[in-house]
């Protein structure tokens, strides 16, 4: 599994479209690795300096940039004094030893695209309806920080603001701290949405199977995020004899195992489970451990096979606890239901993408974007364009610059109609 990466090659587009590549090249050096990946995790020095650049990048374009109470990143640009906003935007930060791709894409996207629509609205002598603003959305990727998708949890409400910067990451830095550090810690609850959009890699290989070229997302699947806390007792590897041995780490791999194996009872990948991080207490190569945490997740986008296999594998808990002579604490770090995207989103990228000849279908989402948060308050629109070979979290994930050229130009035309009211309607559809 592993895709041949191409450098970004302006020389292939011209005008804008050559522009926007060359950005992207750029933003490609910011926290590079040796495998042609990147690696920059919130809050982090290579953050700070991409943050610092995407704020020339946005004020040369004329927006005003600051910073929310929770180092979300905006460029603003008021067009119609009072209006809300037209949001658009992913994320910047990564997972350690990551690809270029992922949420890096859609934040410049979203920057060209609305610049673009900008300067078109000011060539024209036409005013939009809404204002617009370009976002990139703090701590989205959580591998610093915990929870994932933290800036746009506060920003709708869903998390705490001073819960959220007292979070510490493995050496105890707060939020608070790393985002003082990097200049990023601003205040207020950021500009007033209107309609929010997001473009990302599909993390996935059903376009590129496909032949398609713009996924229209219609719907998440549901997620259930654990954090198990393994506790065993503390003991000598050489002396201790296995019989009277209480070994956290053995209770906690039996936990990976049954997780797996839970997997494996639905067909089709109709549930996805995984374990992503175990922290080791004492972590010493003759101590037996007495404490292991671990974040686990089951994902599926049928809500009766998530309860099930959640109540399966808290079945496995109470079995592995007895025959690895251990007890296992749980605490739910965070989870989300099944919910579909608004219809009428769905409908009018349908539209732009057969204006634009583009191929298109409509896909779920998998993992989690900061666009699932966005769609419980506003209409919001969410594309994603193909992942070569479905890599992704990974040096090696990669897109043709021919399709992040494409999804740019549909974001574009999706932008334009956002600001021009087009979506109106669907917010009868949400929640009062």
């Amino acid at each position: 599994m592993t895709a041949t990466i191409t450098e970004p090659n302006a020389a292939n587009f011209s005008g804008a479209d050559a522009s926007f590549i060359e950005d992207f090249a750029t933003l490609c050096t910011f926290g590079a690795t040796e495998g042609g990946g990147v690696e920059r995790l919130a809050g982090s020095t290579p953050d700070g300096r991409q943050r610092a650049w995407l704020t020339g990048i946005m004020e040369n374009h004329g927006f005003r940039v600051e910073f929310d109470q929770i180092g979300n990143q905006f460029g603003l640009m008021e067009l119609v004094p009072g209006a809300p906003y037209v949001v658009v935007g992913s994320h910047l930060d990564s997972q350690p030893t990551a690809g270029r791709y992922d949420g890096a894409y859609g934040v410049l996207a979203a920057a060209h695209a609305v610049a673009r629509t900008a300067e078109a609205c000011k060539k024209e002598g036409k005013q939009p309806k809404y204002n617009l603003a370009i976002v990139n959305w703090f701590n989205e990727e959580g591998a610093r920080f915990k929870p994932s998708m933290m800036g746009s949890s506060v920003y709708t409400g869903k998390l705490d603001v001073s819960q959220a910067l007292s979070t510490t990451d493995p050496d105890g830095i707060t939020v608070r701290e790393a985002l003082s550090g990097i200049g990023s810690l601003g205040s207020g609850p950021g500009p007033r949405a209107a309609f929010a959009a997001e473009i990302h890699i599909e993390q996935g290989r059903s376009m590129e199977r496909g032949g398609i070229t713009i996924g229209l997302v219609d719907s998440n699947w549901a997620a259930n995020k654990y954090e198990f806390i393994v506790h065993g007792e503390q003991s000598h590897t050489g002396s201790t004899v296995i019989a009277d041995r209480r070994d956290a780490l053995l209770g906690a791999s039996m936990l990976v195992v049954a997780a797996r194996e839970v997997a494996n009872r639905y067909p089709d990948g109709l549930l996805h489970t995984s374990v992503g991080q175990l922290n080791v207490y004492p972590n010493s190569p003759v101590v037996v451990p007495s404490r292991v945490t671990m974040l686990l997740d089951l994902r599926s986008a049928d809500e009766e096979v998530l309860a099930e296999a959640d109540d399966l594998l808290h079945r496995r808990v109470a079995e592995i606890e007895e025959q690895a002579r251990v007890s296992i604490t749980r605490n739910s770090s965070h989870s989300w239901p099944v919910t579909p995207y608004q219809s009428e989103g769905v409908e009018l990228a349908a539209r732009v993408a057969e204006s634009l000849d583009l191929p298109h279908s409509r896909v779920k989402t998998l993992a989690g974007h900061d666009s699932t948060n966005m769609k419980d308050i506003v209409p919001t629109v969410m594309l994603f364009v193909p992942s070569v070979d479905g890599i992704s979290h990974n040096e090696h994930e990669y897109t043709t610059d021919e399709d992040l050229v494409a999804g740019l130009h549909m974001l574009t035309e999706v932008v334009r109609r956002l600001a021009g009211g087009e979506l109106e309607r669907a917010k009868s559809s949400l929640p009062s």
